[in-house]
């Protein structure tokens, strides 16, 4: 899948595409149809599609202190729009400059003129431009003027009737709820880094962890997770995937604390480190706990890894 960034040229084969555009942070199904809409369309036309993205996202220039808040990284969104069908992925680089922008210049310089778009699909609460000023009526009426159709999807409602949305993922997933996310997003939540050393604590109580630094991801709850870890495609192109346990949080037994994501797989010795994995969150444990000794963190160690082996036994694997 080609990437393209902000400033960079289009290249000719990608010109007159059906672009979809929003931020897409998370992919669950609300955004998903967007992009399937704009895929269904560029097909009936012979066209390619384009799936355009913001990076960083606006909230970190409007509100900088914001604690992290990310569901996927640039990577991931890369992989699943390439999954959806798309052609490329554009990330608009959302600086000072490009928030002055208005709307009329956004339609008229990136989509018609740098892009050379067909069409624009985006979600009906989708807002754009200078001060937010513009909206999916906005875009079509710039766009019947400039020569670029557009449409929008209605939001999706859960199961449950309430709309599907990134906000409401975030919150099932600060309280531990793993199910209502992987329901929302059609996959369990995932987060993907590369393997760090660490105090190699673990390796000496029989527990060897790869440790993942959080960056930018939302803080999911503390505590202990059955997780699933997505490796590297081996020499046959296939993915590696391993079951396993994670801490997620602080460490709050050792000193000093330390925020990570600390995995162990089962039945695993190989060495993870400087590789860059994915580490999917399947269920909420039990939260972090102090312990006054070694052997009673032991203990818990393996009460949490045989439930974990239990919860997988019976979770089939979602790429």
């Amino acid at each position: 899948m080609v990437r393209l960034d902000s400033g960079s040229p289009v290249p000719p084969h990608l010109r007159g595409a059906i672009v979809a555009l929003g931020n897409f942070d998370g992919f669950h199904l609300g955004h998903q149809a967007v992009v399937r809409r704009a895929v269904n369309w560029a097909r009936a036309e012979n066209k390619p599609v384009i799936v355009a993205t913001f990076d960083p996202h606006p909230m970190r220039l409007f509100k900088p202190d914001t604690p992290p808040f990310r569901l996927t990284s640039l990577d991931q969104r890369q992989h699943l729009f390439a999954a959806a069908g798309a052609q490329a992925m554009l990330v608009f680089h959302f600086d000072a400059a490009f928030a002055k922008m208005t709307a009329e210049e956004f339609v008229r310089l990136e989509l018609v003129e740098r892009l050379g778009a067909a069409g624009v699909v985006t979600g009906e609460d989708f807002t754009f431009g200078k001060g937010r000023s513009g909206d999916i009526t906005a875009l079509r009426d710039l766009g019947a003027v400039l020569g670029l159709r557009a449409a929008a999807v209605a939001p999706i409602a859960g199961a449950d009737g309430e709309v599907v949305s990134s906000s409401r993922i975030r919150k099932a997933l600060k309280v531990g709820d793993c199910a209502t996310a992987t329901r929302l997003l059609t996959r369990p939540f995932a987060m993907e880094g590369v393997v760090q050393h660490g105090d190699k604590v673990g390796r000496t109580i029989g527990f060897p962890t790869a440790n993942i630094a959080m960056g930018k991801y939302l803080r999911p709850a503390y505590g202990i997770y059955a997780v699933r870890g997505i490796l590297p495609a081996d020499t046959d192109g296939g993915r590696r995937v391993l079951d396993g346990a994670a801490n997620l949080g602080i460490r709050p037994s050792f000193d000093p604390p330390k925020e990570l994501l600390e995995a162990y797989f089962f039945d695993f010795s190989e060495s993870l480190y400087d590789q860059c994995i994915e580490v999917q969150l399947i269920q909420y444990i039990r939260a972090e706990e102090k312990f006054d000794s070694l052997d009673a963190l032991m203990a818990q160690m393996r009460d949490d890894c045989d439930q974990a082996r239990q919860i997988l036994a019976a979770t089939p694997y979602v790429a």
